[in-house]
């Protein structure tokens, strides 16, 4: 409809512009007849006349050229309108007709859809009375079961004589126990098939590890004392007024002990490093024969700085002999210090180098990274070195010296793992512990006293003796077994699996030992009946 306003009013523009044409040629053409007219002579007026006839019709022609010209361009575009205005007239309806079908065809689908939920409303309602009569039936039948099996179980506990409860239990301890028998013969099998595997491939990495590891024995007993030609030196080295004793305490930060042992001085101090250097001085100065302040001091120093560079001389030889490379500096010089560090007898730096090469040998078997193991074996008691000098375990101690020395993530953790303080993350960390263990454990490797010896057995012979069911135990292999025979009649066989492994946890949890300890539970059963 606005395409034909459209249309209506440019043709009302076309007639009106052609009439304002005629009117302007005729307002041109007066005022020029007029001129003419006025400013001729009378002699010229025909002529003139005429001109001005012949202007005025043309000017007349042009202007109805220009109004023909003006109305056709006018129809053309009239037409040219109509026909938008009539194809828009026609999508316009092929689109309403389209929308009408549309809305047709929904309305024709919401009515069959309102059918046929009502249908659906109406087979729910049906559903529903159906259900209603049969939970009520079921509630109906459940009241009944519940009077039969309430009658059956107060007859069956008439007949049992046992209430509900007690039947209830009985039942459950049955099948504990069976369950526990099955369950006791499935593990005594599955254990023993694993152990028989496990333990052939075990000792044959340990022993391949043990039987490459060319190390000196690892035992040496710590130096205390100074053997003397005679008791008279013991007057020289005190001094007058023991001014000689004093300056050789204070020189090397060590005490001296001159009592009536027999040629004998001992010398006293946490310090191993501070030890030897006093105990070299004290050689030194005796077969020297000059003692006294000033050279005591002389002797002191000299020997300070031969003891500095045997310490790294021993830092760098280990560090070669463990096939190690790039260890920082100052860790080689505190690695050297091990040399004058014993732990129950052994000495800590053929330690460290054992655990290092026991590490590495062990990583090859089983397919580990062998530098860490190597590495983290030969750093594992790095803290021992200064444990008298740093407050903390060696363990702390070494864990902060190699995080401040730029080590692994890896290493660190073989160091802070080795005693199973700490959770194993690695496998390179266990193997570190198990060279460990096995370094500590070699026969010979530790010395250990009497009195502690005797105690350990007898508290391990205590633990499995307070166990239910056990008759007698005996602690045997030095401590590194104990055989435990339990009473047949308490004790059946299923039941012997469990309890050695009851034994075997208290142990762990009560007891520190080196190594590991085999719990052996013995059960034997004698039948015995006599012919007459």
């Amino acid at each position: 409809m606005q395409n034909i306003a459209q249309i209506f009013s440019l043709s009302a523009f076309s007639f009106t512009t052609a009439i304002i044409s005629v009117v302007i040629t005729c307002a041109v053409a007066i005022p020029a007849t007029y001129f003419i007219l006025k400013n001729v002579s009378k002699g010229s007026f025909s002529k003139n006349k005429q001109k001005a006839d012949e202007i005025i019709k043309l000017a007349e022609s042009d202007a109805n050229n220009m109004k023909k010209e003006i109305i056709l361009e006018a129809k053309e575009e009239v037409h040219k309108l109509k026909a938008e205005c009539d194809e828009e007239i026609k999508e316009r309806r092929s689109e309403v007709q389209k929308t009408e079908n549309r809305l047709i065809a929904r309305e024709d689908f919401l009515n069959s859809k309102e059918e046929s939920i009502d249908k659906k409303l109406e087979n729910i309602e049906k559903i529903k009375e159906e259900l209603k009569i049969k939970e009520e039936s079921l509630v109906k039948k459940a009241v009944e079961q519940d009077e039969i099996t309430k009658k059956m179980t107060q007859e069956l506990e008439r007949v049992a004589k046992l209430s509900k409860e007690e039947a209830k239990q009985e039942l459950i301890n049955r099948f504990e126990q069976e369950a526990k028998k099955d369950a006791a013969i499935l593990i005594r099998n599955i254990e023993s098939n694993a152990k028989e595997d496990a333990m052939k491939k075990a000792k044959e990495i340990v022993t391949l590890a043990i039987q490459k590891t060319a190390v000196d024995h690892t035992s040496e007993a710590t130096v205390t004392s100074v053997d003397l030609p005679n008791e008279e030196l013991k007057g020289r080295i005190i001094g007058r007024e023991g001014r000689n004793i004093r300056a050789l305490e204070n020189a090397t930060g060590v005490d001296l002990i001159i009592d009536d042992t027999p040629e004998a001085v001992v010398i006293s101090c946490f310090d191993p490093v501070r030890r030897e250097i006093a105990r070299l001085s004290l050689e030194k100065l005796i077969l020297d024969g000059r003692i006294h302040p000033a050279r005591i001091e002389e002797m002191v120093e000299k020997v300070t700085r031969d003891i500095e560079n045997t310490i790294k001389e021993e830092g760098e030889a280990a560090v070669f002999d463990a096939g190690i490379h790039g260890l920082h500096p100052e860790l080689v010089k505190i690695l050297g210090r091990l040399k004058y560090r014993t732990s129950y007898g052994q000495n800590c730096l053929k330690h460290s180098l054992e655990v290092s090469y026991l590490a590495g040998l062990i990583a090859v078997e089983v397919g580990a990274n062998e530098k860490i193991c190597r590495r983290g074996g030969l750093l594992h008691d790095i803290g021992k070195a200064v444990d008298h000098e740093v407050e903390g375990t060696h363990i702390s101690i070494g864990v902060d010296l190699a995080t401040k020395f730029k080590e692994s993530k890896e290493v660190i953790h073989c160091i802070a793992a080795h005693h199973g303080g700490v959770e194993y993350e690695s496998l390179e960390a266990i193997i570190v512990q198990t060279a460990d263990a096995i370094s500590s454990s070699r026969p010979g490797a530790r010395r250990e006293s009497l009195e502690s010896y005797i105690k350990r057995l007898q508290q391990l012979e205590e633990i499995a003796n307070n166990f239910k069911g056990v008759e007698k135990s005996f602690a045997i292999q030095a401590g590194r077994e104990i055989r435990i025979i339990v009473k047949p009649e308490m004790i059946n066989d299923e039941e012997a699996v469990f309890l050695a492994k009851d034994i075997a946890r208290k142990v762990e949890k009560e007891m520190e030992y080196p190594g590991q300890i085999k719990v052996n539970v013995i059960r034997e059963t004698r039948s015995v009946d006599y012919a007459k």
